[in-house]
């Protein structure tokens, strides 16, 4: 009782800048782990000193994104319906909303495994990798795609299962068991003094460390058995009320397209540089985890806000909620200008600490700078698309995304490639990204006005 009296507190009563705080920090936290975490294969593969170990890596890197596409179909779906769930006080929809989510996600990774297994050769052809690349990068996907796609999506998808009824800190500390484990065994298999597999032992480490995750997070929901409406249970799926798969699809169809699309325009990114060589590839790689840390953050402070958000949106608290989210991308803007600001004066030396190469420093502090300008938009862009996801506004994220990459990021590769060779290709997402900041803007304004805010 005094469990749910506090979880009721946190999402109706608790001042907004500690309920933002309390859901939001240990969302950071995690996703700060998860940026060394993400960062540390690209890390100790440069300490090989070996640009096609590297380029391995990143032409993989798409591939490694369609996860999120799962993650979004079932864990952003899920998880916004049972926190909106929550809000009506209805605890065996969002049981059912929990259990269709655990149970796609596990289903969607076996069969995207499968699929990326039987048609690796034209994959690796599509992905820009060479005669040079090939092998490594096969290596690479073996561990993270054939034998680690399940886990590593189900990761994901149970942490945000875990957060929506409030346990912030329970999927931090899943997330982060298995990140922490990642960045202790990158090394013992990556470097020549331990295993030696080079890409390969990368792709290991990221395969045992996620198995390690699920397994905590199963942990947790059968100790919390009776206490909690984060549901395994299958026979919930014989009798699934179609509504929730709806519901549920509603919101995470428009989301998982989304990070398709990211596929996509992550992949011509890669064939574009990819003519340029192995060096040229490498150095785009780096910028890219570099800026992931933005990314990271912001993402985990406007999903740490999803809750909130979700839960005063059913229970028809649209005052609590607009002050939770102009909070939100407040602090998440606040903080994505100061990380512009080191990328922008500290670019070479942040390469540097990757791949102790001067080309690949040289290219790869141009490409950064350039990257980092989109950062203050993107805070922006994620809250609003994280609040439209968390009230069920499918149909808006779509038309986001949509425009977000066929309509302006690929196309703007194109010319930008065309005008300035290269060079031109990292400036793609800032020009995007502060276009979709004002749409998105635009269009929060009419949502909180259509609610009386």
């Amino acid at each position: 009782m005094a469990q749910e009296n506090t979880k009721t507190e946190l999402f109706e009563t608790m001042p907004i800048p500690k309920a933002v705080g309390q859901m939001c920090v240990p969302m950071v936290i995690t996703s700060l782990v998860t940026v060394v975490y993400n960062m540390a294969d690209t890390y100790f593969v440069g300490l090989l000193g070996d640009p096609v170990q590297s380029a391995a890596v990143t032409l993989a890197y798409p591939v490694v994104l369609a996860f999120y596409a799962m993650n979004n179909l079932f864990g952003v779906g899920s998880s916004s319906l049972m926190s909106r769930a929550l809000g009506q006080q209805d605890f065996e929809r969002a049981k059912n909303a929990a259990a269709f989510g655990f149970w796609g996600a596990v289903f969607s990774g076996l069969l995207y495994s499968l699929v990326c297994t039987v048609f690796q050769g034209p994959l690796l052809g599509l992905l820009g990798a060479d005669g040079t690349t090939r092998q490594a990068t096969m290596d690479y996907m073996f561990w993270v795609v054939t034998c680690g796609a399940m886990p590593t999506i189900l990761n994901v998808v149970q942490g945000q299962l875990v957060r929506s009824e409030g346990a912030a800190v329970h999927a931090s500390i899943g997330t982060m068991s298995g990140c922490i484990l990642n960045i202790i065994l990158d090394p013992i298999f990556i470097l020549p003094w331990g295993l030696n597999m080079g890409a390969a032992g990368a792709g290991l480490a990221t395969f045992l460390s996620n198995c390690v995750a699920c397994l905590y997070f199963i942990v947790l929901a059968v100790s919390k058995r009776g206490k909690t409406v984060v549901s395994m249970d299958v026979r919930r799926l014989r009798h699934m009320p179609p509504s929730v798969m709806k519901n549920v699809l509603a919101v995470g169809v428009p989301a998982a397209i989304q990070n398709l699309l990211n596929v996509v325009g992550s992949t011509i990114l890669n064939n574009f540089t990819a003519a340029y060589g192995a060096v040229a590839v490498a150095a785009m790689g780096v910028s890219t985890r570099l800026i992931q840390i933005s990314q990271q953050i912001s993402m985990g402070i406007s999903q740490g806000i999803m809750p909130l958000t979700s839960y005063s949106y059913a229970s028809g608290n649209y005052k609590r909620m607009k002050g939770i989210i102009y909070f939100g991308m407040g602090a998440d803007v606040l903080v994505c200008l100061v990380l512009t600001a080191v990328y922008w004066l500290f670019a070479g030396p942040l390469v540097q600490l990757f791949m102790n190469n001067a080309e690949v420093v040289t290219y790869g502090a141009l490409f950064l700078r350039g990257a980092c300008l989109a950062i203050p938009f993107l805070a922006v862009d994620f809250t609003c698309v994280f609040v439209f996801q968390s009230v069920g506004m499918g149909g808006t994220t779509l038309i986001l995304a949509l425009c977000r990459k066929v309509a302006l990021e690929i196309p703007l590769l194109l010319v930008t490639n065309l005008l300035f060779p290269l060079y031109g290709l990292p400036y793609a997402q800032p020009i995007t990204e502060a276009v979709l900041a004002a749409a998105g803007l635009l269009l929060l304004r009419r949502v909180l006005k259509k609610n009386g805010v």
